[in-house]
């Protein structure tokens, strides 16, 4: 058993319905941590909410509860103070077992979920046929941070790309290379090898000032929405060219390699069956010639329903008919119980529209769970979307290069002071995991809800809550094993808390597993970084005032294991959050 609010919420509830009935058993006990140690390291304040229907003082109501739980195993006798509240403080001995335990485990002794679930996240990439640019970076590092979790917790994940694979950019690139290769063997190795950026850059400057072109490349998309043959073995060497060109960029990155590719074309043979399943279920009204669902709860400006249209009077299908056959899809053939969609909030309509009426047509069982994730935008220093000098957005290669290229000097600068000398190789290496990991801190240290100022100069900075301060409080801890020879993983683990700050450090390596779950259910990394953050700080509390290596035994082995749990921790923290640590910087 772990000292967690969830064991602490089940023993509450088995309290309340010995004191007050079974149908109190339920009752949120409203558990929260403490900061201040005097009110002990947990508390319970539902004596105060139940005042009201128990006809009775929150303080007497707390006093019958305390008289009903049983804790002992792992608390001390809890107290009351002030109205009702409940506090409670973990014991010492039990802290000690537990630290013990988990410096024995490969995972810190962090059980995984229980049930396990079948789970989709989906990285929304770009558009096939386009360069990755500023705007792919959130959805990228946000969505590999959530499946990581989950990954960690043991779920069974399944990570799609749902790229845009299909329509005009693509007939605008086929066009342009079978016209300027008219050889279709020159054709193969130009879209084999060359520089998409900027054959999409050249096709595109076409399609806005030609308009033969332009109608020329309308026709290609028709041509490809009917199966022809040279259009489709076209799009597809696009496409794998395309597809190289984002792996690129995601192995910097660090994004995951089991990525399952199902652009908007996979779902293209399903859009029927949304179509037919809608009429079935009585859910489609035809409106100007369109097949459409009128949504519950979201109306024009003049009160009326809005018609979510799911295929245009022309027959063609949308954006819509597509998300739709791809939720279809996960649910029936996929079996999942849960999907998580990570895309920017100016979508969060959009997917509450594409929800209800998956609902609605009898597509989702009550057990699966539906999440969108929203995020806010990537902004400049002038408080407005992160854009170029020339107005565009950002290449997001170039971001990142940028990154590596700040890191690099600030290494080389602070080696001149140190009068170190390393090597070219090192130099580069550090520079690539520090630089590509302040770029994904910077943004999950975020609430991922909000907009965040891009900003080099803090994003690198080694003091505050940035990657650097991160990776640097990892590379000293693992400074103590190379500088006392110790081989930090064979120690024999016998924890003795006698100081403060040991207790302090303890209690919060101890809340690991309570944090890791939160992201996965509230899907905010950002309280991951949070408990890194604070846990650096609390190391480094716990280094100045406690001697580790020139301490006495038993002391000496006991902080060398409160060191090494630390750089685990930290090391898995950022891990999740896909960030490589260092071992020297």
């Amino acid at each position: 058993m772990k000292p967690t609010l969830n064991e602490l919420k089940t023993r509450v509830q088995a309290a309340l319905a010995a004191a007050f009935g079974d149908e109190y058993r339920d009752r949120d006990p409203l558990l929260v941590s403490t900061n201040n140690p005097k009110f002990g390291d947990y508390q319970a304040n539902v004596a105060m909410s139940l005042a009201k229907p128990l006809k009775s003082k929150p303080r007497a109501i707390a006093q019958k509860i305390t008289e009903n739980l049983s804790v002992e195993d792992f608390c001390e006798a809890p107290s009351i103070a002030g109205p009702g509240f409940i506090n409670f403080k973990l014991k010492t001995d039990y802290l000690e077992r537990l630290l013990n335990a988990a410096y024995e485990s490969d995972r810190l002794n962090i059980p995984k979920a229980d049930p396990i679930q079948k789970v989709i996240v989906e990285y929304p990439s770009p558009n096939i046929a386009k360069e990755m640019h500023v705007g792919h970076l959130r959805p990228a590092i946000i969505g590999e941070c959530f499946a990581r979790v989950m990954e960690f917790l043991g779920h069974d994940l399944l990570k799609v790309n749902h790229i845009g694979d299909w329509g005009t950019p693509f007939g605008m690139l086929i066009t342009y290379l079978r016209e300027a290769y008219p050889d279709p063997t020159e054709a193969a190795a130009a879209s084999t090898s060359g520089d998409l950026a900027t054959f999409y850059r050249q096709a595109k400057k076409r399609f806005d000032e030609d308009e033969a072109f332009k109608a020329r490349a309308r026709q290609s998309v028709v041509q490809l929405q009917a199966g022809d043959p040279e259009i489709l073995e076209a799009w597809e060497r696009v496409c794998q060219l395309s597809k190289r060109s984002y792996r690129k960029i995601y192995n910097l990155l660090n994004i995951s390699q089991d990525i399952v590719d199902r652009g908007e074309s996979f779902y293209n043979p399903y859009l029927p069956d949304v179509i037919t399943d809608l009429d079935k279920a009585g859910l489609l009204v035809e409106d100007d010639g369109a097949q459409c669902v009128f949504l519950e709860g979201f109306s024009n400006k003049d009160g009326e329903a809005l018609p979510m249209i799911v295929q245009k009077s022309n027959g063609g299908y949308n954006y819509a008919t597509t998300d739709l056959a791809a939720l279809r899809y996960r649910i029936t053939q996929d079996q999942v119980d849960r999907i998580v969609y990570t895309t920017d909030a100016g979508q969060s309509n959009h997917f509450s529209q594409v929800f209800q009426v998956a609902r609605r047509a009898g597509w989702v069982p009550e057990t699966v769970a539906l999440d969108h994730a929203p995020f806010g935008l990537v902004l400049g220093e002038d408080g407005k979307r992160l854009k170029s000098r020339s107005g565009e957005a950002v290449p997001l290669k170039d971001l990142l290069d940028e990154a590596i290229a700040r890191t690099k000097k600030d290494i080389e600068e602070r080696l001149k002071t140190e009068e170190r000398t390393e090597s070219e190789g090192f130099i580069q290496n550090v520079a690539e995991k520090v630089g590509i990991g302040a770029v994904k801190y910077a943004d999950l240290s975020q609430n991922r809800v909000s907009d965040y100022t891009f900003s080099y100069d803090r994003m690198l900075d080694l003091k505050g809550n940035t990657a650097p301060y991160m990776l640097y409080a990892y590379v000293r801890v693992r400074g103590i094993s190379r500088s006392g020879d110790v081989d930090l993983s064979n120690l024999k683990a016998d924890v003795k808390l006698t100081e403060e700050s040991e207790l302090t450090l303890a209690k919060h390596l101890l809340q690991m597993d309570v944090v890791i779950d939160e992201v996965a259910t509230d899907l905010l990394p950002n309280r991951l970084c949070q408990y890194l953050f604070e846990l650096s700080q609390k190391y480094n509390q716990f280094y100045d005032r406690c001697p580790v290596l020139k301490a006495e035994e038993p002391a000496r082995t006991s902080r060398l294991v409160l060191c090494d749990l630390t750089a685990r921790s930290l090391k898995l923290g950022l891990s999740l959050l896909g960030i490589e640590v260092l071992e020297r910087m």
